[in-house]
């Protein structure tokens, strides 16, 4: 039986690291033991090595089950740069690449293989595979088998059977984002109720949370991007139309801003997470239908324009952001209507009825992480069932609100929904409250009302935030069919006769968002910023060789922690982060060069020759490009999407090689 010892070597001889990270070593400890795992992980932890290390330490196959063609594609490049040999099997893979796949198959020389649940549960897969005898299979987004989960696909039910057609296969599973009802649907169905179980901690501390109630998207937006000019983030919308919407405005704006939905033609979809995933500078604009199992980096910032489902759907979309560990913001904006569309959008679900009324639970448990006045990720672990001090990073530990006994407010807002019919929406009751005899007000005599004008000493934007703070409790309901008129929820009653209490809170914070700062960034130690520059192109170069993202060959803080170093022989290239036996092999001597200060020439002729790899791919803001033509001017660039462009010399040099243009 391999060892961890076993299994350490693999980790410093293939990926370049010397120890495990918190929560790896107890997994693949299990997973050489022969044990069935469920795993749960955040985002950027390292779950890919849990099941990737024991697939190297004997010489069996691991069949790695994984939802989307681009993480797959992602992770056998990477592999292969490492060394490794793992193939995948989808829609997406070329005959030739799937007819070598099949071949090593056959002759038991693949270590990991990546398929789709739907591809892998076909009748002729499932017989196919079973001669090669599969020691493992590995589930990842594991939450996607169980109807409790936040993602829930019948496709991953299907996997329940995978014990049946390969008894003696350990079995284990992975997922960022699963609440303790989830685990157990899991443990259930999956391991039919035996398996260990490893829940890592949650936090993310590299990972500024920002929630605030929308009042102007466009500009609550952009005061974020502009804090990332150049740098690549998502922001999800609600629906297809706002993606659309939002990526033409900021298109308009100078902005590289691409959507995506399922509305999108297949090939546009996939056109456009290639070059998010190898274009620096890129936004995506997205409904939910983007985003899982992509393994970028270097995402700086995630947004969300509307409130997501639930705490583990807001948990895993914030998570795709600083997965290397650097500094990252998020930022949630939510309103009223959001919240009467999500409660819609379960009414209307054909899902069962206990079901809907956990969903219904689990989206009052985002709307407390909204209205909270304390730290928000405090309430964020705490749903997970983890504790933790305040956070520091957060916008309501940096500007913090006070909290006031808000039981008289509450009894006005309840006796105005009450005296009004609980027939009427929020702007209406505030007009109610505030005393504005507006037309609709004097057409339904409510301006005769006893509670007209009861509150008129509090404005409209204060109103707001307390009526969103009392639906958010269960004070007040949000009626559904009556198109979002507030009614009397759960604890109205006692609040009305006084005996319960509620604490609310001004959203006017002691400081202004505009004076919100990032940490800084905490990179492996001081680095010269000009030997990182030029460790980035020639990281380019062997990209744009070998047609994988940048990410895929060396990650930022692989980068940083050499300028940091300065290694000047093999053996100290090998000591940086993320340096393996396979790319010391292939790129150590080019790295050297850079480390020893080899310049680009000065001579435009010879810049223009000089800065292009041998296979002449050359990457600008148009993506990339091969060259067809060098002249002393300029050179003739045909790229994938923008088709021929002329590109000044003298732009490449302004620019020091590759990136001009």
């Amino acid at each position: 039986m391999p060892t961890l010892d076993v299994a350490l070597d693999c980790l410093k001889n293939i990926f370049g690291h010397d120890r495990f990270r918190s929560g790896q070593e107890d997994i693949v400890s299990a997973l050489l033991a022969g044990d069935n795992v469920l795993a749960v992980m955040p985002t950027g932890s390292g779950k890919s090595l849990c099941y990737q290390l024991p697939a190297l330490t004997t010489e069996s196959l691991t069949v790695v089950i994984s939802p989307l063609i681009a993480l797959m594609r992602d992770q056998v490049a990477a592999l292969r740069l490492n060394g490794v040999a793992a193939g995948a099997l989808n829609s997406a893979t070329p005959r030739e690449d799937a007819v070598e796949t099949h071949r090593r198959l056959r002759d038991g020389q693949l270590r990991l293989l990546y398929i789709s649940p739907e591809r892998l549960m076909r009748p002729e897969v499932l017989e196919g595979l079973s001669r090669y005898g599969p020691a493992r299979f590995a589930i990842d987004e594991a939450h996607c088998i169980s109807q409790w989960g936040h993602d829930f696909r019948p496709d991953y039910r299907r996997l329940t059977e995978l014990s049946e057609h390969f008894p003696d296969a350990r079995i284990s599973a992975f997922t960022a984002t699963a609440d303790a009802v989830t685990r157990q649907d899991i443990v259930k169905r999956l391991f039919g109720g035996r398996a260990k179980v490893f829940v890592s901690g949650f936090d993310r501390p590299n990972l500024q949370i920002g929630i605030t109630p929308r009042n102007s998207a466009p500009r609550q937006i952009n005061s974020l991007l502009d804090r990332f000019s150049g740098q690549s983030g998502i922001v999800y919308t609600l629906s297809r139309r706002e993606a659309e919407r939002t990526a033409q405005r900021l298109s308009a704006e100078g902005r590289t801003a691409l959507p995506y939905h399922a509305g999108i033609e297949q090939a546009v979809r996939d056109r456009h997470q290639d070059r998010f995933l190898t274009e620096d500078g890129v936004i995506m604009v997205a409904t939910i239908a983007f985003g899982m199992g992509i393994d970028k980096p270097d995402v700086r910032f995630v947004a969300h324009v509307n409130i997501p489902s639930t705490v583990e759907a807001y948990y895993q979309e914030i998570g795709r952001a600083g997965r290397d560990g650097l500094p990252a913001e998020t930022l949630m904006l939510y309103g009223m209507d959001d919240i009467r569309l999500r409660r819609l959008m379960i009414d209307d679900s054909d899902r069962p009825d206990e079901a809907k009324r956990i969903e219904h639970q689990r989206l009052n448990a985002l709307l407390g992480l909204c209205e909270t006045a304390g730290c928000r990720r405090q309430a964020l672990l705490g749903y997970f069932g983890e504790n933790s001090a305040p956070c520091g990073n957060c916008d309501r530990c940096l500007f913090p609100v006070d909290t006031i006994d808000g039981t008289v407010i509450a009894q006005k807002a309840l006796s105005a929904a009450m005296r009004t019919g609980q027939r009427f929406g929020t702007e209406h009751l505030i007009a109610v409250l505030r005393g504005e005899a507006t037309a609709k007000v004097r057409q339904h005599d409510h301006d005769r009302l006893p509670t007209f004008g009861v509150g008129a000493d509090t404005d409209k934007a204060l109103w707001r935030s307390y009526l969103r703070q009392l639906a958010a409790s269960d004070v007040l309901k949000i009626d559904i069919g009556g198109y979002g008129a507030l009614k009397l929820g759960d604890h109205a009653r006692a609040v009305l006769d006084g005996t319960k209490s509620v604490a609310l809170h001004s959203e006017v914070a002691k400081g202004s968002r505009t004076q919100w700062k990032r940490n800084p960034e905490t990179p492996p130690g001081d680095f010269d910023p000009a030997l990182l520059a030029r460790l980035k192109k020639v990281r380019l170069e062997i990209a744009g060789e070998k047609g994988v993202p940048a990410f895929v060959v060396f990650h930022d803080r692989s980068l940083q922690d050499m300028a940091a170093r300065k290694p000047q022989s093999l053996d100290e290239l090998a000591d940086c982060h993320g340096v393996g036996a396979a790319k010391l092999d292939l790129y150590g001597e080019r790295i050297l060069v850079v480390m020893k200060g080899s310049q680009i020439s000065s001579e435009p002729a010879a810049a223009a020759e000089t800065c292009l790899p041998e296979e002449r791919v050359f990457h600008t803001k148009f993506g990339y490009g091969k060259v067809l033509d060098v002249s002393d001017d300029e050179l003739e660039v045909e790229f994938e999407q923008a088709g021929r462009k002329q590109i000044p010399v003298r732009q490449i040099q302004k620019a020091d090689g590759r990136e001009g243009g």
